[in-house]
């Protein structure tokens, strides 16, 4: 008896972004605008499932990979933080060398690669009144 003819050469489904219903069903996700949502999967796009709290995203590439001019990145990236969904683990800088380092950024969603648990600070997030 051979292998099972359907399954030669098939290679999975390759990576997608997961935004569960709970998550989509907070305050803070509902009252979202599109921008920063888009920004957000760029984000967890990049999240490969250890590398929370390390995920590099500069203004310029955020951007670029979402054809928009790099001045309209900045307010999105607030409104993230602000809403609790993600926050900076290392902040820009010069590098010894002169070269820029970009920021670094953890998904309040998952647990980070250092261990520390998950903060879901978007939970508690109320519009202002």
């Amino acid at each position: 008896m051979g292998s099972k003819p359907y399954k030669h050469g098939k290679k999975g489904a390759g990576r997608f972004v997961q935004l569960p219903e709970w998550f989509q069903a907070t305050e803070a996700w509902a009252t979202l605008p599109p921008g920063p949502r888009a920004l957000y999967i760029e984000l967890k796009r990049r999240y490969n499932g250890t590398n929370n709290g390390e995920i590099f995203l500069s203004h310029r590439d955020a951007a670029d990979a979402l054809y928009v001019h790099r001045n309209t990145i900045s307010p999105w990236f607030k409104a993230l933080r602000q809403r609790g969904f993600i926050h900076m683990t290392r902040a820009p800088h010069l590098g010894p060398s002169g070269v820029g380092r970009s920021s670094t950024w953890a998904l309040a969603e998952a647990r980070t690669s250092d261990g520390a648990k998950a903060t879901m600070a978007f939970k508690k997030w109320k519009p202002p009144a």
